[in-house]
C-alpha cells in the first residue's frame, strides 16, 4: 500500500531530469524510424527514376507527378496524422503510419505501369507524412529536458542516414545485379523496412504527457517509472484541458508561432526535396563522370555522385546536433538559409561558366556540399524541432502536423515544378529559383521571429505552453 503522506511528484520533473539510458535510446530510434525511411525513400526513388523512365517511357510531366505523389501524400498524411495523434494517442499512429508505408512499398515494387508506381509512392508519402508530427511530438514528450533538443535534431538527422542507407542498397543492387528491373527491389526495400519498424513499435509505451492530458495519471506515472526507474507514489492529477483542434493554431496568441513553424518549412522543402530528389538528374545534366553506355551504368554513376554529396547531409546534421542547442533555433535557421542560398549561387556560377575538367567538378561539388551542410545544420533541423516546443500537449501534434503538411505542400510544388523549370530554363533556372527560395526563408524567419519575445531552448515543455508574445494588445491565451 502506498504512503498516503508522501509528497506528490512535481509535474514530469522526474522525466525531465532523468539521464539518457538504454531504454530511452531504444525508444528514440524506434520513434525516429519514419525520418530514416523518409530519406531512404527519397534517395531510392531518385536512383530508380531513370530506370522507371526507361521502362515505362515516362515524360517529364509524369516524372514530376511520381515525385510529387510522394510528398503530396506526405502533406495529406501530416495534416491528418497530427490531429489524430492529439485525439487518439501517439502510439497507435506510430504503428498505423508504418503499416501504410509498408503497403505503399509493396504496391510500388509490383507495379506494372506508371499509374501504379504513382499510387504506391503516394501511399509511402501518406505514411511518412503521418509519422513526421507524431514522431516529433513523441520524442519531445519522452526525452529528458537536458537532451531534448539534441535528440530531436538527431531524429531528423536520421533522414540523411536513410539517404546513405538507400544509396548503399541501391548502388549495391546496381553493381551486383545490374538489371533494368532493379528498380523493383530499390523501391520495395522501403516497404520492407517499414514492416520491421511496425512490428518493433508495438513495444513502445504511450506518451506520458498525452496520457496525463487525457485523464490517465496512473498510466502516465507507470510509463515515467518504466522510463526512469523512479517510483511515483502520487501521480499528478490531469491539468485543466486546454482548447484543442486546428482552430487554436490560428487564434491570436498562436498565429505568429504557427506562421513561424510553417512558412519557412514550406520554403525549405521546395528546395530540399526538389534538389534532393533530382540531384542525380542535375549531376547527369552537368555531364559529370562522362557518358556511360547503358541506362543502368548511367544510373549507377549519377547515384554514386549523389551519395558522395549526400554524405554532407549527415555531416551538416552532426553540426546541427551541436550548434542548435548552443546558438538557438532561430539563429541557426537564418544562417542555414543564407548558406543554402550561397550554395545554389556557387552552382549557378559553375553552370553559367560552362567550364569542364577538375576545376568545374570541384565548383559543382562545393556548391552542393555548402547547400547540404547549411541546410542540415540549420533549417532542416530547426523546422522539425521548433513546433513541439512552441505548443502545448493538447495541440502539439496538430501544430507539428500543420507545419509538416505546409512543408510537404512546398515539396510537392518544388518536385512537380522542377522538371518543368529545367525543361524551360535549364539547370541554371532551377538553381536560380532555389537561391531565391532560400533567401526568402531567411528573411521570413527573421521577420516573424521579431514578433516573438523568446524561443524556448531546452526548457520543460509545460513551461512553454503559454505563448510569450512581444508587447502589444492580445486576447486571452488558451490554457496549455
Amino acid at each position: 500500500m502506498s504512503d498516503q503522506n508522501a509528497a506528490p511528484v512535481p509535474h514530469f520533473a522526474v522525466l525531465d531530469h532523468a539521464a539518457m539510458g538504454p531504454r530511452q535510446f531504444a525508444i528514440w530510434i524506434l520513434a525516429s524510424g519514419g525520418t530514416l525511411l523518409d530519406g531512404f525513400s527519397i534517395f531510392s526513388l531518385g536512383v530508380a527514376m531513370p530506370l522507371l523512365t526507361s521502362r515505362f517511357g515516362l515524360t517529364p510531366l509524369v516524372v514530376g507527378l511520381i515525385g510529387a505523389a510522394l510528398v503530396l501524400g506526405a502533406a495529406i498524411g501530416a495534416a491528418f496524422g497530427g490531429p489524430a495523434a492529439d485525439r487518439f494517442g501517439r502510439k497507435p499512429l506510430l504503428i498505423i503510419d508504418m503499416a501504410i508505408l509498408a503497403t505503399g512499398g509493396v504496391f510500388s515494387a509490383f507495379a506494372e505501369n506508371a499509374l501504379a508506381v504513382l499510387f504506391g509512392q503516394f501511399l509511402i508519402g501518406v505514411g511518412i507524412g503521418i509519422d513526421f508530427p507524431v514522431s516529433a511530438s513523441y520524442v519531445s514528450e519522452t526525452m529528458p529536458k537536458r537532451e531534448r533538443s539534441r535528440m530531436m535534431v538527431a531524429t531528423i538527422a536520421l533522414q540523411s542516414v536513410g539517404m546513405l542507407v538507400g544509396a548503399g542498397v541501391a548502388l549495391t543492387l546496381l553493381r551486383l545485379h545490374g538489371e533494368a528491373m532493379d528498380w523493383r527491389f530499390i523501391v520495395g526495400a522501403t516497404g520492407a523496412g517499414a514492416f520491421v519498424f511496425m512490428l518493433m513499435r508495438m513495444w513502445l509505451p504511450e506518451s506520458p504527457r498525452w496520457l496525463l492530458e487525457h485523464g490517465h495519471p496512473e498510466s502516465a506515472a507507470r510509463v515515467i517509472t518504466g522510463l526512469t526507474k523512479v517510483p511515483i507514489e502520487h501521480p499528478s492529477e490531469p491539468p485543466p484541458s486546454g482548447d484543442r483542434g486546428m482552430a487554436v493554431l490560428f487564434s491570436q496568441p498562436y498565429r505568429v508561432r504557427t506562421a513561424l513553424v510553417s512558412v519557412p518549412w514550406f520554403l525549405m522543402d521546395i528546395a530540399t526535396y526538389g534538389i534532393g530528389l533530382f540531384t542525380p538528374v542535375i549531376l547527369a545534366a552537368l555531364h559529370l563522370g562522362g557518358k556511360p553506355k547503358d541506362p543502368v551504368a548511367a544510373d549507377f554513376a549519377a547515384g554514386l555522385g549523389s551519395a558522395a554529396i549526400d554524405l554532407f547531409l549527415l555531416i551538416g546534421f552532426l553540426i546541427g546536433i551541436w550548434a542548435v542547442p548552443r546558438f538557438g533555433r532561430l539563429h541557426m535557421q537564418i544562417v542555414g538559409f543564407l548558406g543554402m542560398c550561397v550554395g545554389m549561387l556557387v552552382l549557378l556560377v559553375a553552370v553559367l561558366s560552362g567550364g569542364q575538367g577538375s576545376a568545374h567538378i570541384a565548383l559543382v561539388f562545393a556548391g552542393f556540399v555548402l547547400f547540404n551542410l547549411a541546410m542540415n545544420a540549420g533549417p532542416n533541423a530547426t523546422t522539425f524541432t521548433m513546433a513541439p516546443e512552441l505548443f502545448p500537449t493538447a495541440v502539439r501534434a496538430s501544430a507539428s502536423g500543420f507545419a509538416a503538411a505546409s512543408a510537404k505542400a512546398g515539396a510537392t510544388l518544388g518536385i512537380f515544378v522542377l522538371p518543368q523549370v529545367k525543361a524551360f530554363a535549364g539547370v541554371a533556372g532551377v538553381l536560380a529559383l532555389m537561391a531565391i527560395v532560400s533567401a526568402l526563408g531567411a528573411a521570413i524567419t527573421f521577420l516573424l521571429s521579431r514578433n516573438i519575445r523568446d524561443i524556448p531552448e531546452g526548457r520543460g515543455l509545460e513551461e512553454v505552453s503559454q505563448p510569450r508574445l512581444a508587447p502589444g494588445p492580445h486576447t486571452a491565451q488558451p490554457a496549455g
